[in-house]
């Protein structure tokens, strides 16, 4: 697989169906469970499915995160143009052995760089209760634009 992205501690691939059980894990998480949702993704077989469906779709990029120089995938960021927003969409979710140590921020810094000149607005959308999520989006430069209802949930809207 090549790496698109590095930093001095990580590197970002495209998602694979190798990822399959990262994904499994992944989306299980009480983090993703609360803030994004119950994928119902509980074999692999399923993470395998969902991931193909997302290699399917060219409106939607998967980053898969790693240690730099080491097997171990902690997290993943994504890029979507979603119908409900005028510009694409930036997302984070992390493992939560490795939150809170600037992972998300580093990962998440590299892909809006390389995008910035191509892309002079992406969004990114959070419950407002993900108050994790909200700081970091502001570390990054994200400022609050608006309030949105998407299937039934309140979105807060921040861009670039």
């Amino acid at each position: 697989m090549t790496t698109l992205f590095t930093t001095s501690r990580l590197t970002l691939q495209l998602l694979h169906l190798k990822d399959a059980p990262f994904i499994q894990t992944l989306v299980n998480t009480p983090g993703w469970l609360q803030f994004i949702g119950d994928r119902k993704i509980h074999t692999i077989t399923a993470a395998e499915e969902y991931i193909t469906k997302i290699l399917n779709n060219q409106a939607i990029t998967y980053y898969i995160v790693t240690l730099k120089g080491q097997p171990i995938t902690i997290g993943l960021i994504t890029l979507i143009k979603r119908t409900y927003l005028n510009h694409p969409d930036i997302g984070f979710a992390f493992l939560p052995e490795f939150e809170k140590k600037g992972y998300a921020f580093e990962a998440a810094s590299v892909v809006l760089n390389h995008f910035k000149a191509q892309l002079p607005t992406i969004h990114a959308t959070t419950l407002a209760s993900n108050t994790p999520s909200i700081q970091l989006l502001k570390k990054l430069g994200f400022i609050f634009t608006k309030t949105i209802e998407n299937e039934g949930q309140m979105l807060q809207v921040y861009s670039t």
